[in-house]
């Protein structure tokens, strides 16, 4: 039977001694380990959540504090003084007009990538043409009147691939002339929906921090459609936008006489457009020697694009583009009167050409059409109205 030994601190305090010059390593474990470690843990995630608010709030501290501390500075928007000068013939800052001479159009590259993207999908196109009768019918039962186009600004998205031959029979004008803006109105609008998508596509893109493979393939897309060979963003939204329907209206009547020349009826040209290649038609009162024809297409949406693309990229209406970006910024809408006067490179008659189109415009309330939309035949079309 063993008996308890009764062990004094004094008798544990010298077996300390013995075992630790033995080479035993002896610690004292603490009843408290475990609190200090949940303290510990604690302060651990306060000081990391500390560093971690810190560092979030210093940016947006940094700009405030630099906004702050920034002198107010006047910012002067000068659109309307330029397009006051523009319209009195007073000189404008000539380096800012030559903008476009950083990117100017290459017409070779031009027509590779316009024309050529016009034509091709123009081949694909074979329109049906309808007789005079039918077409007046067929605008009844879709209750497609410009009467109301001019009072409710909706026009029927009614596409008509070509103009009736009986439109030059017509004898009553007024009849004729409604005929024919029935007939190219709705195809006018829809290639401004295309370009508004796009343009509304360009600036979403300038808006990112970062641009996408996908949307660096689009822009390359569109400085060759446009004709950009410096690949210069500025001249890219000047040239990316549309032509008001009283501009193109007034142009396709005086070019076609309101759809009656052979140019109109053979070749669906609403424009009287120039080309050097086999597929156009030979005017009967060229100059000798000379080897233009107008182009030629097999449907009339063909004939707006390529319109469209001509006076979005062709130098000789530079002036219009810049004085029309000018509207757009001081106006927030364009004013087809004042872009005419810079059409005088389109006709050998020059200013003459211009007031004619004043004319047609005025006297036929062709502006009334300059705010209507075309019912959308998609989401994204429906998101413009």
């Amino acid at each position: 039977m063993i008996k308890n030994v009764k062990i004094n601190p004094m008798d544990i305090k010298n077996l300390r001694k013995i075992l630790m010059k033995k080479g035993f390593l002896l610690s004292r474990k603490s009843i408290i380990t475990k609190q200090t470690s949940i303290l510990n843990l604690f302060k651990i995630s306060f000081v990391s959540l500390l560093v971690i608010l810190f560092f979030y709030l210093l940016p947006p501290s940094y700009k405030f504090v630099h906004k702050l501390l920034q002198p107010n500075l006047e910012i002067e928007n000068s659109s309307n003084q330029k397009l006051t000068q523009i319209l009195e013939g007073k000189i404008i800052d000539e380096d800012e007009l030559n903008n476009e001479n950083f990117s100017i159009t290459d017409q070779d590259l031009v027509y590779q990538e316009l024309y050529g993207e016009v034509t091709e999908e123009d081949s694909l196109e074979s329109g049906v043409r309808l007789k005079a009768s039918v077409l007046y019918q067929l605008f009844k039962d879709t209750d497609y009147s410009l009467k109301d186009v001019r009072v409710n600004k909706i026009a029927k998205p009614v596409e008509i691939g070509k103009l009736p031959y009986e439109l030059k029979e017509i004898q009553n004008v007024k009849k004729r002339k409604e005929l024919f803006i029935q007939i190219v109105l709705p195809l006018i609008l829809e290639e401004n929906n295309k370009v508004l998508l796009d343009r509304k596509k360009l600036f979403a893109i300038l808006n990112k921090n970062n641009n996408s493979r996908s949307d660096n393939d689009w822009l390359n897309k569109k400085f060759k459609q446009y004709g950009i060979t410096k690949k210069d963003i500025p001249t890219l939204k000047r040239r990316m936008d549309i032509i008001p329907p009283s501009m193109a209206i007034a142009q396709a009547a005086k070019e076609t006489g309101w759809g009656t020349s052979r140019f109109a009826l053979e070749g669906n040209a609403l424009f009287g457009q120039w080309t050097y290649t086999s597929k156009g038609i030979k005017p009967a009162n060229a100059e000798a020697g000379s080897t233009h024809k107008v182009m030629m297409f097999n449907v009339l949406k063909s004939s707006v694009r390529a319109y469209t693309r001509n006076l979005n990229t062709h130098q000789s209406y530079k002036m219009m583009r810049y004085v029309r970006a000018i509207q757009r910024d001081n106006l927030g809408e364009l004013n087809s009167l004042e872009l005419v006067d810079y059409l005088d490179n389109y006709a050998e008659t020059g200013k003459e050409y211009t007031v004619i189109l004043k004319k047609i415009i005025e006297q036929n309330s062709l502006t009334d059409f300059d705010d209507v939309k075309i019912l959308p035949t998609s989401e994204a079309v429906k998101n413009l109205i």
